[in-house]
This record gives structure tokens, sequence and C-alpha cells, in this order.
């Protein structure tokens, strides 16, 4: 019995250990006027995974897109606690859901290989063998009439079996540039 408690312990200290998770900021936008340009934004999870997204482009032919890339480190999965990206004026309720247009995953030491093109999102994300970290982008897109200022508010991950809230991605309309993007 003593023998078994001894073995648990570096067991229960690494387990321990992956707790030690403090969650960076949850809002991108650090002022009410939210007035500067960001180029992206990158939210760590526990255990190395991370969601890093991008400005919005708007299409020649009209609509706005945005890409969201999941990075996973080797030996981890990480799945959403719901199966849309919400769009919302700030402290409203949602008023759109993004489309996803495309998935595709591949290791970063790899070229990229298009997944099957699903209509709903996968309900888990896993990390290839064959790479050190792999790669989930899903490329969003967003409806034609968008307001000034919206947020991308983003489903909970679970990773390791425990549920990690995810920022809230902020978004406005620049005047000078004529153009969305990300702003902080």
């Amino acid at each position: 019995m003593r023998r078994s408690a001894l073995l648990a312990l570096p067991l229960l200290l690494l387990v321990s250990a992956c707790d030690d998770y403090t969650a960076p900021s949850l809002y991108q936008a650090t002022t009410p006027e939210c007035k500067t340009w960001t180029e992206g934004s990158r939210f760590a999870l526990p255990r190395g995974i991370s969601v890093y997204a991008t400005p919005p482009v708007t299409l020649k032919e009209g609509g706005t897109e945005l890409a969201l890339i999941f990075t996973l480190p080797v030996g981890t999965q990480a799945s959403f606690t719901r199966l849309s990206f919400l769009l919302e004026e700030p402290k409203q309720a949602p008023f759109a859901e993004a489309k996803i247009l495309t998935i595709y995953q591949r290791g970063v030491s790899r070229k990229a290989e298009m997944v099957d093109v699903i209509d709903t999102l996968p309900i888990m994300f896993s990390a290839v063998g064959s790479s050190a970290e792999t790669q989930w982008r899903l490329r969003l897109q967003l409806p034609r009439q968008l307001p000034q200022r919206f947020d991308l508010s983003m489903p909970d991950m679970l990773v390791a079996g425990k549920r990690y809230p995810v920022r809230t991605f902020t978004y406005r309309y620049f005047p000078e540039r004529q153009a969305y993007g990300m702003c902080s």
C-alpha cells in the first residue's frame, strides 16, 4: 500500500503542476474607445495550446473574412463547449454567427494539407504525432452588414477535462483605413 502511494506522488505533482495556468485578459479591448489598430491577438491556454485571431480582410466582391489559428503541441487535444462563433456588440446579445468557410490542419514542420471540408466544427482538435505542433486554421465569413464595433465571442475550450474561457476578440471600423480592423 505504501509503495503504491509513493509511486502515485510524482503523478499527483505532475497533475497539480498543470493547474498553474492563469488566463490572460479575457477581453481584448483595453480602452472603451478601442482606438488602436492591432495586427492580431494570441491567447494562451493550458498545456501550450493557443488561439490566434487575425484582423478581418475586406473582400473586393464584398463581405469580410477573418481567420482563427489554433496551435496544439504534440500529444495535446482541445474541444469546444459550443460549435459556434458569435458576433455581438459590446455588452449586448449576439446579432449573428460567423460562418465557417474552410477548416484545415497541418503539422508546422510539414506542408499544409486540406482536411475534408465540413459544415460544422470538429468536436475535438488533436495534435498530429509527426510534428512538434499542429495548427488548425478556421476561415470565418462575417455578415455583410456589421456595426461600427463588434466582438467575436469564442466558445470555452475543454483541455484535459477542464473548462477554460477564451478571449473575446474585438473589432471596429477604422474610417482612416476604410476597413474593419482588430482593435485594443
